[in-house]
């Protein structure tokens, strides 16, 4: 009796955020065509940013509302929704940063830097605070420097920015208690 040969290379196990990835790099293309560089760069990002989940193994409720959120506030910036409705910039920024927050603590999580029940959980709420900061002031230096360096149709303000990162902050604070919260079930499990 003769056994099949081990496969050399096991098929690729789809999850549902890969459904967030093929959209991102279909925006590639499409933010491509209809803004050049601009678009390009942006939907780059994002697609870049959309693979980190898959990288750390995130939960698929994370990896997905973290991808599809990366991809509506990138194409609500390209379809100019942020000035049509007014509250929506403050609601991507809360959410947008919670997310990229969670992410930053996966990742650090994944590298081993970060115990999600150390100090009673709070070690990675901290980690969330401090990540969501970091990432809303990066995030407004980056839209400082687009509208600076790249397209001045870029809306920057003090207004809109001071609004955006308290927006950033609240979100990450929000979320902090939520990771705080799941490390403790998980601790008392």
């Amino acid at each position: 009796m003769t056994t099949a040969p081990p496969a050399l290379v096991s098929a690729p196990v789809l999850v549902p955020g890969d459904v967030v990835r093929v959209l991102a790099l279909a925006s590639v293309l499409v933010g491509t065509a209809r803004s050049g560089v601009v678009g390009a760069a942006l939907f780059l990002l994002v697609l870049g940013g959309t693979v980190v989940p898959r990288a750390v193994r995130a939960p698929a409720a994370v990896d997905v509302a973290y991808g599809a959120t990366l991809l509506v506030a990138a194409w609500a910036a390209q379809l100019d929704w942020y000035a049509a409705v007014a509250w929506l910039d403050v609601v991507v920024h809360a959410v947008a940063t919670a997310l990229v927050a969670v992410m930053t603590l996966l990742v650090l999580r994944r590298a081993g830097v970060v115990d999600l029940r150390a100090a009673g959980g709070w070690a990675g709420a901290v980690v969330v605070v401090g990540a969501g900061a970091t990432a809303a002031v990066l995030w407004e230096i980056g839209e400082w420097a687009g509208h600076t360096f790249l397209d001045d149709g870029i809306q920057v303000g003090y207004g809109d920015t001071v609004g955006d990162l308290a927006a950033g902050l609240a979100g990450s604070v929000v979320a902090a208690f939520v990771v705080r919260s799941a490390a403790v079930r998980g601790r008392s499990s």
